[in-house]
């Protein structure tokens, strides 16, 4: 072969490695970033999955679930590659296991608690110590996360008891597996009440807010975001930076979603 033709197929073999390994084909490795995220941001998780698509063509595969049943599972070996969690509590059972990358862990979003009934209810009161919600509630049903594990049903729970409310409540609660059950348990009309975040009782025209929770009683909701430990890839660094982005947190937004308060 002469000598300058060696050259040239040289020349086009470096060119061909080059494009290879441009940055944008380093962060697309072709696999879906799994997105295991609280049942609470669902509607706008699956918008932000579409706009990071048509921005980026990469994909993101959403998992949607109580943050306890999520935690559960990615502690139990679950392929997930990001995990946004409802409160930090199931967030720090994680990291206890060291099972998320504890530098990649920040506080994505913040919520708000409130009271919810069916639209066409006909109940009125404001969230107070005092308040005889068990009377409120008559034979009806209070419908909540479960307290026992759901961000949204501990969250509620909390609430309750700083304003003297729980005992009233205890035995007339409707327990869901998460708060997106919760609501619609309301939505259907088989519950009188509800405890939701605000974010959820904005999507449905099936509901109303009676009352937000006093800022005295309402415990602080955050949401923690945090790459699974093993699953640091370029792909699942470019969701996560997506996730924190100006054009993201315009869809949180709008949403319902507000920015967690600094030092949080």
């Amino acid at each position: 072969m002469p000598q300058r033709l060696r050259r040239l197929v040289a020349l086009l073999i470096a060119l061909c490695s080059l494009a290879a390994w441009t940055p944008a084909a380093a962060e697309d490795d072709g696999q879906p970033v799994t997105f295991f995220a609280a049942a609470s941001a669902t509607d706008a998780i699956n918008e932000i999955a579409e706009a990071y698509a048509a921005k980026t063509g990469g994909s993101i595969r959403p998992v949607l679930a109580a943050s306890s049943t999520l935690a559960r599972q990615i502690a139990q070996g679950a392929p997930a590659d990001l995990f946004l969690s409802a409160n930090v509590t199931w967030m720090d059972h994680l990291a206890e296991q060291q099972m998320v990358l504890p530098d990649s862990r920040v506080p994505l979003l913040s919520n708000r608690l409130v009271l919810i009934a069916p639209a066409d209810s006909d109940l009125r009161l404001r969230l107070a110590p005092g308040l005889d919600l068990g009377r409120l509630l008559g034979d009806g049903r209070l419908a909540v996360g479960d307290p026992a594990h759901v961000p949204a049903g501990l969250y509620a729970r909390q609430a309750l008891e700083a304003l003297g409310l729980w005992e009233q409540v205890a035995d007339k609660l409707a327990q869901a597996s998460n708060v997106r059950a919760a609501l619609a348990l309301v939505d259907r009309g088989e519950a009188v009440a509800g405890i939701v975040y605000e974010t959820d009782a904005a999507i449905s025209p099936q509901v109303r807010i009676v009352d937000g929770f006093p800022l005295s009683a309402s415990p602080k909701i955050i949401y923690p975001l945090a790459i699974v430990a093993g699953h640091d890839r370029p792909a699942v660094r470019a969701v996560y930076d997506f996730l924190r982005s100006d054009e993201a947190t315009t869809i949180f937004s709008k949403h319902g979603f507000t920015r967690p308060p600094s030092g949080s």
